[in-house]
Parts: C-alpha cells; structure tokens; sequence
C-alpha cells in the first residue's frame, strides 16, 4: 500500500472526522465554526453525514477544519 505523508485526510473516512470534530469542539461550537443546519438544529452523526456526503462545499469546510484541528 502507497503510503500519503502529505495528506492529512488520507485513510480517514467522513464519519470518522465527523466524529472527531464533535469530540473535540461539541456540537455548539462546531456550528459556529461551520454554520450548517445539520450541527444546528437537532444534530446528529447520521443527518450530518446525509447532507455532508450530498454537499461538496460543506465536506470541504469540515475536512479543512479538520485538518486546522489536527495540526494544532
């Protein structure tokens, strides 16, 4: 297997960061890091992850706060 040092997201699936942006930030300040209706109203993994894999702009901020997160 090819192995991706520079690439934070690699081998990480949505759910997984999904999951670690929650444990790390909760739900509150997850959205108003990234202002989606998913982390506002009645947030959960699975609506998250429904939209989240639908919407290619809002994935995009999730991993780019994963990765700011990560690096810290």
């Amino acid at each position: 297997m090819e192995n991706h040092p520079n690439d934070p997201l690699h081998g990480k699936t949505l759910e997984f960061i999904v999951k670690e942006l929650v444990a790390f930030f909760g739900w509150e300040t997850l959205s108003q890091h990234i202002p989606i209706n998913c982390f506002i109203s009645n947030p959960s993994i699975k609506s998250s992850l429904t939209f989240l894999r639908k919407t290619p702009w809002a994935r995009k901020k999730v991993e780019d706060l994963y990765i700011r997160m990560i690096e810290k």
